[in-house]
């Protein structure tokens, strides 16, 4: 029996452990998301130079699915070549994440022609320099619905509450842990106590018949 309680034990700190692993960047990449877009409204949040997308459509399936996150890399425009798949700010100032079929050139300028892997045409508007947001780099398959609920102000709460109760549980399953610890050692000790001082009882009754038995 006891063996099966440490089992369990060590099975519900690990779930609280990679619960809190899992929540807690989440929430702080959220919130850090959150303040740089109420700072800077125009401009797309980034952390270390990464900017992260979620996916709306399936215009990039099957290698970019619905509901992914997408993280795209900060980069110069000019290194841009065709096949890469960019982020860019579409004519509704939308971002989309397609990939250059073509590169040209109008009056000096330079523009990207770009396409959905899963769309039959080319889209309409060209791309310049200026609308690109970055070189889309790898995908987190279905975390960007989760992102996107965790943007909410309600759900941010519940999520910041939940991670409170997890760490209160754990600090308690914790603590009861060490309690049980130093009351089985306080158990322990009192039966040696016991035994000894039973011991000693037993010597003294022996040695005082063994006095007795030589004054007679």
């Amino acid at each position: 029996m006891k063996q099966g309680k440490k089992w369990y034990q060590s099975i519900s700190n690990w779930i609280i452990i990679v619960a809190c692993l899992i929540l807690v960047p989440i929430l702080v990449v959220n919130l850090w998301i959150i303040l740089q877009a109420k700072t800077n409204p125009d401009k797309i949040p980034s952390v270390f130079g990464y900017k992260p997308f979620i996916v709306l459509s399936g215009s990039m399936e099957t290698e970019i699915h619905k509901g992914d996150l997408i993280i795209a890399k900060i980069i110069d425009p000019t290194t841009l070549k065709v096949n890469d798949v960019i982020a860019f700010r579409d004519a509704e100032n939308t971002v989309t994440t397609h990939r250059i079929i073509d590169i040209v050139e109008d009056e000096g300028e330079t523009f990207f022609i770009t396409k959905g892997d899963n769309n039959n045409t080319q889209d309409q508007n060209l791309v310049e320099y200026n609308d690109v947001e970055g070189i889309y780099v790898f995908r987190i398959p279905g975390i960007g619905s989760m992102m996107s609920s965790l943007a909410q102000p309600t759900t941010i709460l519940i999520v910041f509450m939940g991670v409170t109760i997890i760490f209160i549980i754990g600090f308690s399953i914790s603590n009861k842990k060490q309690r049980d610890l130093e009351h089985q050692e306080y158990l322990e000790y009192k039966r040696m106590k016991e035994e000894q001082e039973q011991k000693a009882k037993q010597q003294q009754e022996s040695s005082k018949k063994k006095n007795k038995s030589k004054k007679a």
